[in-house]
């Protein structure tokens, strides 16, 4: 097992499949976009399931999140989750994206066997969108949310980050939509994760804020914390349910103690945690031919050095170098 000096054992893999993506949101990456990393040095869609494989079959990985950038721009996504859902043991398989394309690819995906999305959507406003974002494709992406509902890559999940000034206002209304259409909200606090390295406690929305205006509008009761386990949003009943809303306080709130996520980025690096400096090499040692035991044992050493939070409040706390595009969420 992928087990730490904690004790704990990662079973939820993130694989970010590029690091390109067609949006340019302000809490991510500049207007006009980053040095992207040249194909070469990408895992081969070959390369990926051969990783995912020894994830699932050798270290007891039982979910695994595709991300990115944004992988819907990835050509072989449709083949990599149909070879990912046929593995055995079958683990769970789901998409995080911006959701553009999502109206065009969330049938072949859904037959490819992925089980759900997440996608994400920060305002319902298109004008607020376009100044978030760098692009006008916000009807895109509510498409493309429609597009995954019909197509059964259920609970749709949305994710939301608030930004202090541009749409922290639209907490309740966000939540009010995605009641209505049945999708599960998920607002998350902004992380210190962007190219720009502009991030600041002070300027983030926290996880107390967002359930403050929330609770003007809603009665919230906190959903069963048993039944949370190592998922990293706090759950709340709306009006007593059904429905649920999520929050993930990874600053304010963190919730490393039960963390049990391990990444691999785009080009083949073993990332222990999302905040992590140091990463672990498979790509090059997968090319210069190491066998699947060897390839495991670099994978069981990377997680067992993983430290047991990320420090964000500590004054040593470091910004990982690579922002959250090339890195996977």
């Amino acid at each position: 097992m992928l087990r730490d000096s904690f004790g704990r054992v990662a079973t939820d893999l993130r694989v970010s499949l590029t690091d390109k993506c067609n949006l340019r949101c302000t809490y991510c990456m500049p207007p006009e976009g980053l040095d992207w990393l040249p194909n070469a040095q990408l895992l081969t869609a070959d390369e990926i399931v051969r990783l995912v494989t020894i994830g699932v079959e050798r270290l007891g990985v039982t979910e695994v999140r595709y991300t990115g950038g944004e992988p819907l721009i990835r050509r072989e996504l449709v083949d990599i989750v149909a070879r990912t859902t046929a593995l055995a043991p079958r683990p769970q398989v789901s998409l995080t994206t911006n959701g553009i394309g999502l109206a065009r690819l969330a049938g072949p995906l859904a037959e490819a066997g992925l089980d759900r999305v997440n996608v994400s959507l920060d305002t319902l406003d298109p004008a607020t969108f376009k100044r978030l974002a760098h692009r006008d494709r916000h009807a895109d992406v509510i498409a493309g949310l429609a597009a995954a509902a019909e197509a059964g890559l259920t609970p749709v999940k949305v994710n939301a980050v608030l930004m202090r000034d541009v749409n922290d206002h639209e907490a309740v209304p966000l939540l009010r939509w995605c009641l209505e259409q049945a999708y599960e909200l998920r607002f998350i606090e902004q992380m210190p994760l962007d190219a720009q390295h502009g991030w600041s406690r002070e300027g983030m929305v926290t996880a107390d804020e967002i359930l403050e205006r929330l609770s003007a509008a809603f009665a919230l009761t906190a959903d069963d914390q048993e039944e949370r386990g190592s998922a990293p949003a706090e759950r709340f009943l709306v009006d007593g349910g059904p429905a649920k809303v999520g929050v993930i306080g990874s600053v304010t709130r963190p919730f490393c103690g039960s963390c049990d996520r391990v990444r691999l980025t785009a080009d083949g690096q073993v990332r222990n945690c999302l905040f992590a400096t140091e990463e672990s090499d498979l790509k090059s040692a997968m090319r210069d031919g190491a066998s699947d035991d060897e390839l495991a044992a670099r994978w069981i050493a990377a997680v067992a050095r993983k430290r047991a939070g990320h420090g964000i409040d500590d004054p040593s706390f470091l910004q990982p170098s690579r922002p959250m595009s090339a890195i996977g969420g």
